[in-house]
């Protein structure tokens, strides 16, 4: 079938995707084959394609896809997160558009209000992926908020309530005023900014004396309970046992002595707000000190804050700074640079506030899921993550699984009386009534009597189930699918998220599995541009994937993203990159397309030349294949795709069709066309989970296939061994042929004219392919030319071609004398290196080797332009 003169990814993408869908290739149920299996890091549902999606979907789309075509069973499981906070601060905005408050209306409103969304907007990142060709087995589509998940996470909350490993308490949270919500550690991002430092005056009780305090949040004096000095500073030895007065408020509060205060730093004295910040809780814990909450949870002052009250923190802040002033309580104000805690979700600054929280004790659990790693039963790639995951495990604290708030999972915490513990942990009401009358043998209770927990679980509690979970592993431990599919294969994701999800998803899996969810973790690096700035929308420098697609082809986004981006390391942006992508789709169009082109002769045999490159692109074929195959090994994703783009066009294109293209006008031997064509049907499918729908194109223009002979379901080439010489040989008569034609190049010769050799070699490997390509009429063997010639090493190795007549001598004199002065120089450098002992003693073997090897090239350079220069 003849292929047009340009190739059309807008015409092709669509195609071949809805084919791949209707014959359910991407669709998998257990059977004889080994497993692959992926489960997707599931984007928030109401997310929209990124560079970092597109980062990590294409690297699990290549193993994906390769594992289909290496004869595994391979499973890709998509599916979206619930996102509690992003969904539910996106619904409370879209409320307050149409005039309504969430506190306005009961959960089940605002609930349908959510799910609406949801339904609008939850499937479009999974159509994204779609166009990017992800082959992920659509009829297996999870959320974390469907029923059946929602179940397994309900019911992991009970067992691990029951095991004794979640409680109730009291703590010190990260607030975040702008979603009313408590947030974890790992969800608080510090940003320098800059502010002032406060010096205060605190009245000594009694006394007209003061005591200078520094603060960079004068607003929270409100909820002083003491003033903090170091036991060991003289300074403020004659204030031990003494009391002060805080400004405004007028309260009186003990002065107390921790070491935790730094006597450098401000004034050596530290106003204690236990209820305000977590250092100072810790402090006010060992001191018995009272808690005063003084803003609520939209970051205002309450009743605390006397007259302030009602009034923003930030707004409080600058006007206290005036009342101070004026009441003479402010000794100065200094600029100051300080890291704030803002929260990652809403930007709002965080406030470290005291709330009682459920949580889940990690020590426990913590343990077995480090082991896993720290002896590669769980391997991470790039390996320098394990130093990360090991300090977060080692130095790990109770995690903080509720959250407050309506989207998500609700707490199964049923409350029966006002008292502290006054509930039952139960999967539904129904049980926890029979729990609650046989906890207070009060058998009249019924389900109205009863109350839930207002607060929903932690968006992370659901998805650490996700390997789990996606195949109702929680719900029948049993079933087919979670005995065949887990532990999955590989996972994909970036390493900020390692404590969030890479932690937690090995801890649920030993906890219910006793087996690690996955064997390994590719970290894919985080995607910048070219000021390293991580891509962001707020930032405006994140180009949309959906554009860049229309601009390249799918194909071509993919290979300019992986091409850069190492395990591991940032990669960064560059559009290029996709520009290159697309090139090599049109190199690789055309290449098809000129194989197309030739007149095939059923009676020509194939000559010797033929035979040669014929011989040679197997080998070098086998050979690439074995070393794709390791690096697919290490998780070198973006250097297996080296490999295979060196195969393709410098090999193929460059060297093997040049080989074998028959003389203009003239045709080619069938049997070399039909090995032509088998190569290049190996070389789509080495291609293919890269460039999913240009191979997928031309695999289909090459031959009628049936559906069972779809490229998506082909086999690789699997290679056990090839012939090191033959290649080894080859690149040698590459050297020479390149010579030949830089002769050509630098003497501006046409490339058709025929050129003589005289070599000191008794023979050249392929002879006839090396007079073929760079157009030599006759090798001259074991020969020396008396005439002036151009003259290269390939290794010992030597070949000269005399000089055209038209040459200029004269000119050619100077360029070769200029040339050994330059290799002179370079020569007595490399042997001053080489003569330093303190650098021979030093410098590691394969550094010294590399010195005497330039040593030796040089020497051999120099003496055969001494020679050249004798014949001129």
């Amino acid at each position: 079938m003849q292929i047009s003169d340009k190739y059309s990814p807008q015409e092709t993408e669509q195609k071949w995707y809805s084919y791949w869908l209707e014959n359910n290739y991407f669709h998998s149920e257990p059977n004889e084959k080994p497993p692959y299996t992926i489960v997707i890091p599931p984007p928030n549902v109401t997310g929209i394609l990124h560079m970092g999606h597109m980062l990590n979907n294409t690297i699990q789309d290549v193993l994906v896809r390769r594992a289909r075509m290496q004869g595994f069973n391979a499973c890709w499981v998509p599916g979206t997160d619930h996102a509690s906070i992003a969904t539910e601060a996106k619904v409370v905005a879209k409320l307050k558009e149409e005039g309504i408050n969430k506190s306005d209306i009961s959960r089940e409103e605002f609930l349908k209000h959510a799910w609406e969304w949801t339904d609008k907007y939850g499937g479009t990142i999974l159509e994204q992926l779609k166009k990017l060709g992800a082959s992920c087995d659509w009829e297996r589509t999870r959320f974390t908020m469907e029923p059946k998940l929602s179940q397994q996470v309900i019911k992991s909350f009970v067992d691990l309530y029951n095991k004794g490993l979640i409680y109730r308490g009291y703590r010190m949270v990260n607030w975040d005023p702008e979603a009313k919500t408590n947030i974890s550690d790992e969800e608080v991002i510090f940003k320098e900014q800059n502010g002032k430092l406060y010096y205060l005056k605190y009245k000594i009780e009694g006394s007209e004396d003061y005591l200078s305090v520094a603060t960079t949040r004068p607003e929270t004096i409100f909820g002083d309970t003491a003033v903090c000095i170091n036991p060991n500073d003289e300074r403020y030895a004659h204030l031990k046992g003494k009391k002060v007065i805080v400004p405004i408020a007028n309260r009186v509060i003990p002065v107390i002595e921790d070491d935790y205060v730094d006597i450098e730093f401000g004034t050596g004295a530290l106003k204690i707000t236990p209820a305000h910040d977590t250092n100072d809780y810790e402090i006010g814990q060992r001191h018995n000190l009272q808690m005063i909450d003084s803003l609520d949870d939209d970051g205002n002052l309450n009743q605390h804050g006397l007259h302030y009250n009602g009034k923003n923190r930030f707004e409080v802040r600058k006007l206290i700074v005036k009342e101070l002033e004026e009441k003479g309580l402010l000794l100065k104000a200094e600029d100051y640079v300080n890291k704030v805690g803002t929260s990652e979700r809403t930007g709002a600054v965080i406030e470290p506030k005291i709330s009682q929280q459920w949580f889940l004790k990690m020590s426990e659990i913590a343990k077995p899921a480090l082991d896993v790693v720290m002896n590669d039963e769980v391997k991470f790639h790039p390996e320098k993550f394990k130093n990360t995951y090991r300090h977060w495990m080692e130095n790990i604290r109770d995690w903080n699984i509720s959250r407050q708030l309506w989207w998500g999972q609700q707490i199964p915490a049923y409350y029966y009386g006002e008292g502290e513990n006054d509930f039952v942990v139960a999967e539904n009401i129904e049980e926890a009534v029979t729990l609650a009358k046989e906890k207070t043998s009060n058998f009249e209770l019924q389900t109205s009597d009863l109350k839930q927990d207002e607060d929903a679980l932690d968006t992370w509690f659901s998805s650490w189930l996700w390997p789990i979970s996606v195949f109702d592993g929680m719900l029948d431990p049993e079933n087919k699918d979670i005995n065949y599919y887990y532990p999955t294969s590989d996972l994909v994701t970036g390493p900020d998220i390692i404590f969030f999800w890479v932690a937690r998803m090995i801890m649920a899996g030993l906890e219910y599995r006793k087996e690690v969810p996955f064997k390994n973790v590719y970290f894919t690096g985080i995607v910048r541009d070219k000021q390293r700035r991580k891509m962001s929308k707020s930032l405006g420098n994140s180009p949309d994937p959906i554009e860049l697609m229309e601009k390249y082809g799918a194909d071509g986004v993919r290979v300019g993203i992986l091409l850069s981006s190492a395990a591991g390391n940032d990669l960064l942006f560059d559009e290029d990159l996709m520009l290159q992508g697309r090139n090599f789709a049109t190199k690789i169009w055309n290449a098809y397309k000129l194989i197309q082109g030739w007149k095939k002769d059923q009676t020509l045999k194939p000559n010797h030349s033929d035979a040669q490159a014929i011989e040679w692109f197997g080998n070098q074929l086998d050979k690439t294949i074995l070393e794709i195959a390791d690096q697919f090994e290490k998780f070198r994703i973006s250097d297996a795709l080296h490999l295979v783009y060196k195969l393709i066009w410098d090999d193929f294109c460059s060297w093997y069709l040049e080989a074998i293209k028959p003389n203009f006008g003239e045709p080619i031997s069938k049997e070399v066309y039909d090995k032509t064509i088998s190569y290049f049907e190996e070389l789509m499918k080495l291609l293919h989970p890269f460039m999913p729908f240009l191979s997928e194109e031309l695999w289909q223009n090459i031959t009628q296939r049936t559906p069972e002979n779809a490229l998506v379901i082909s086999q690789q080439r699997k290679a056990d061994s090839f012939n090191n010489d033959l290649v080894r040989d080859f690149e040698t008569s590459k050297e020479i042929i390149s010579g030949v034609r830089n002769y050509r190049q630098s003497k501006g010769i046409s490339p058709r004219e025929n050129v003589d050799v005289f070599t000191n070699s008794n023979s050249f490997a392929n002879e006839d392919l090396v007079k073929k390509l760079a157009n030599i009429s006759e090798i001259h063997f074991g020969q020396k030319t008396e005439k002036p010639s151009f003259t290269f090493l390939v290794g010992a190795t030597e070949v000269s071609i005399p000089l055209s007549e038209n040459i200029d001598l004269a000119e050619e004199k100077d360029k070769t004398e200029k040339e050994l002065q330059h290799l002179k120089g370079f020569l007595i450098s490399v042997e001053k290196k080489l003569s330093n002992e303190k650098f021979m003693a030093g410098a590691p073997q394969n550094v010294v080797d590399t010195e005497l090897k330039k040593q030796k090239d040089a020497q051999e350079k120099i003496a055969l332009l001494e020679e050249k220069l004798k014949t001129l």
